[in-house]
């Protein structure tokens, strides 16, 4: 068992830090919100009153914050001030790549050892403790924190250099955003053109059609396996987020001269989904916003 100091308790990191605790860990939790902290003291963790209280002692460290202001902020005021040097820090919030790079250098250079581990699979995922991990930083980093990593997800993946874990996951994010839009717009077109939905998904899913968007997260209810599709997009992968890892990717390719038109076109329809208030619905809502006039189907019936 090892004391880990686990910050940030949202959606994400809250089901992350459940794991580690059932992993029999000695999990010192931190959040600003007493709500998520409660939920983390049901589910095994400790409950410190502070980001310095959870970092004394800790032999790792974890957080799982929502940008990249808010990384450099808590590791420049309070892990590298009061954690030990000793411990391993994992980086699993998704920013971007210049801070994460940033940041890791300062870690370095203040005597820890740091990687940049974000990750893909959403809340599901991180509450089963099967989400995939892409890891920046040195081999000796990767090595001593995949113990740690494995025990949340079913995939940890060493992508490179410091940054090169926030790099994989925007990039991997960006095609998953154009991948969605493009399988929305397809199904309305397919509708409107006279294909009922299953027979359209039973013929798309063995073509050459096929993704994951299409597959596995379908965006129309009744049809393949159950998505948040089927609930109303309720849950899943917050059309919000899927905004914020697009502004990211759009940022990276600018700053490398980079040509993304279409990561370019899924980020202006998504802004206007999210504009339209579908920030809070599963990403895959905006076929709703490609169609208006798209509904769930009846039972036994079409989508229309």
């Amino acid at each position: 068992m090892m004391r880990v100091a686990f910050i940030g308790l949202g959606n994400m990191g809250g089901g992350m830090a459940a794991n580690l605790a059932k992993a029999g860990h000695e999990v010192r939790a931190f959040d600003l919100s007493e709500a998520a902290l409660d939920r983390a003291e049901g589910k095994g963790c400790n409950r410190m009153a502070s980001a310095e209280e959870a970092l004394d002692g800790a032999e790792a460290v974890v957080t799982m914050l929502p940008a990249g202001k808010h990384v450099a902020d808590v590791y420049r005021k309070s892990v590298l001030l009061a954690a030990p040097k000793e411990a391993i820090l994992m980086d699993c919030s998704t920013i971007d790549v210049g801070t994460a790079k940033t940041v890791a250098g300062e870690a370095g250079f203040a005597g820890f050892t740091m990687v940049d581990a974000p990750v893909s699979g959403g809340i599901a995922a991180a509450d089963a403790g099967t989400l995939t991990f892409m890891v920046g930083g040195t081999d000796e980093g990767f090595e001593r924190a995949r113990p740690f990593l494995e025990q949340m997800g079913k995939a940890v993946i060493h992508a490179g250099e410091a940054g090169a874990g926030q790099a994989a996951k925007i990039c991997n994010n960006m095609l998953l955003g154009a991948t969605m839009a493009a399988t929305c717009e397809t199904f309305v077109l397919a509708e409107k053109l006279g294909l009922d939905p299953q027979t359209f998904f039973d013929i798309s899913s063995k073509a050459s059609g096929q993704s994951w968007s299409m597959t596995s997260y379908c965006p129309v209810p009744g049809v393949g396996p159950d998505t948040p599709a089927d609930r109303d997009y309720e849950g899943g992968f917050a059309a919000a987020l899927m905004l914020k890892d697009l502004k990211l990717a759009m940022e990276a390719a600018q700053a490398a001269g980079a040509y993304t038109p279409m990561g370019g076109e899924a980020e202006e329809l998504y802004q206007r989904f999210v504009g339209r208030g579908g920030g809070t619905k599963d990403f895959s809502g905006i076929i709703k916003m490609i169609d208006d006039s798209w509904i769930a189907p009846a039972e036994g019936g079409n989508v229309k």
